[in-house]
């Protein structure tokens, strides 16, 4: 429990420091002078710096999980949490666009191989419970995130009195909630330090070999001190059972393990979760904060956060309580299949928002209405990241790499996500400039992507019941 605890507290910080800029990014865009005024232009840009922080990911998470495979699991983890602390710190102290991006990109690199301990912390018995908590961590983090970035964004202009006093955040209004998501890393980072152990197997392995072999040796020291140097008996050790070759990991290393294909249609399914479930998360607060005229809710960034807030409490406590349960009961595969679609009702509700908006002319009882029927559509995009997590760990052929597939997964996932952010938000600017569809073409054509990802779960792999039962 120690060890996932502190497995947990580090996949907290990944979502915490991804979406604490999300409530105020579009106006700290807006402030850099990017954009020359031009409020329609404020999604090309925000998009960039959010794409930039997947994109890094992308590009070094098969790295670090190959690293992880050789070396061990728990310095690669120890130093995300370190390298975000850092990061976080940047961005907030930036004042213009191009440091945004490049904090924005460290803020990618530094992130680790979670999964693949939460895999060899558990088998098939326990393993949905443990993975079911990792929607809960993310919604926790995706929560605790906004909230932090919305309630502290602009803090000496909210506490004029106390915080106001402040020179430095009156310059950098959005230092604070940086800071804080940095602070929140490094404790991290300390508690892990302190109480994460290594579980790569093979590493293990070894330890626990040369423990044995010291453990003999100073049991023949003290036995021989009472043998005369005739009676000694013969202690040997086989090379075989050397540390060194036991201490190698015998599993194979090479892509080719990746190469099957329930891998590869758990990694496809993977990609296009991925892609749409950002697509969602970077338009939700772009269409929230949009004034009403042009197609959005016209929402500040408090209410943003704090709508996102409530829902997150609420999503934690759903995935917590019943994703376990269902896989169980059901089986990972079946529970994605189910789960998935839901990302359509996200989606579908967006025009329907914007058309009783603008009929109001603000935010009324229909549209908070509208807003809780997608809000409960999204629940389901973490229940579907639970079960495909199990799909994949299951899939893994027998002493195959685990570290470097789910680092495979995650550069795939972190590569959608990386391109997500431009398209939607691009693809947003584009149907309000262009009045493509009302405005609405953006949701159309992720609409239509969706039913594409439903048709493919299908395709998913069948549960690998013979592995099961060997674990």
């Amino acid at each position: 429990m120690l060890q996932l605890f502190s497995v947990f507290l580090i996949q907290v910080a990944e979502p915490v420091t991804a979406t604490v800029i999300y409530p105020f990014i579009n106006q700290f865009v807006r402030e850099t002078g990017i954009t020359g005024g031009d409020e329609k232009k404020t999604g090309y840009y925000a998009g960039l710096i959010e794409s930039a922080f997947f994109f890094a990911e992308s590009l070094t998470v098969v790295f670090w999980g190959h690293l992880s495979d050789q070396y061990g699991r728990r310095p690669v983890l120890l130093l995300g949490p370190l390298g975000l602390t850092f990061s976080m710190f940047w961005f907030g102290m930036s004042t213009t666009f191009w440091p945004l991006m490049i904090s924005r990109c460290f803020q990618g690199v530094f992130n680790g191989v979670s999964k693949s301990i939460i895999a060899e912390l558990t088998d098939s018995t326990n393993r949905g419970d443990a993975y079911a908590y990792m929607p809960m961590l993310w919604s926790f983090g995706t929560t605790s995130g906004p909230i932090i970035g919305g309630l502290l964004s602009n803090a000496a202009q909210r506490w004029p009195n106390t915080l106001g006093r402040i020179p430095y955040l009156q310059a950098h209004p959005y230092f604070l909630p940086c800071a804080v998501a940095g602070l929140l890393a490094f404790v991290t980072f300390a508690i892990a330090f302190l109480g994460l152990k290594e579980t790569l197997p093979s590493i293990v392995a070894r330890e626990k070999l040369e423990k044995r072999i010291r453990t003999s040796s100073d049991e023949i020291t003290e036995e021989s001190r009472l043998l005369q140097p005739e009676e000694y008996p013969c202690y040997t050790v086989a090379s075989s059972e050397s540390p060194t070759l036991i201490g190698n990991d015998s599993r194979d290393s090479g892509y080719r393990a990746i190469l099957t294909r329930p891998l590869l249609m758990t990694l496809t399914n993977h990609m296009f979760l991925t892609f749409l479930d950002m697509c969602h998360a970077v338009l939700l607060p772009l269409m929230y904060s949009t004034s009403i005229p042009l197609g959005g809710l016209g929402l500040d960034p408090f209410h943003i956060g704090a709508t996102l807030g409530a829902y997150g409490c609420i999503n934690s406590f759903v995935q917590m309580n019943f994703l376990g349960r269902l896989i169980r009961k059901f089986g990972a595969r079946r529970m994605y299949i189910f789960a998935s679609p839901a990302i359509a009702g996200c989606f579908a509700m967006y025009p329907i928002m914007s058309f009783f908006a603008r009929r109001a002319g603000g935010v009324d009882a229909i549209v908070i209405a509208c807003i809780v029927v997608q809000l409960t559509c999204h629940m389901g995009i973490y229940m579907a990241y639970g079960s495909l997590q199990v799909v994949l760990v299951e899939n893994v052929p027998e002493n195959g790499p685990m570290g470097t597939v789910n680092g495979v997964a995650q550069m795939l996932g972190s590569g959608m996500r990386s391109i997500a952010p431009t398209f939607a938000s691009s693809l947003f600017s584009i149907s309000l400039q262009r009045g493509f569809a009302g405005g609405n073409m953006v949701y159309y054509i992720l609409l239509a992507m969706t039913f594409v990802a439903s048709r493919l779960s299908i395709l998913l792999p069948k549960q690998n019941n013979a592995k099961r039962r060997s674990t």
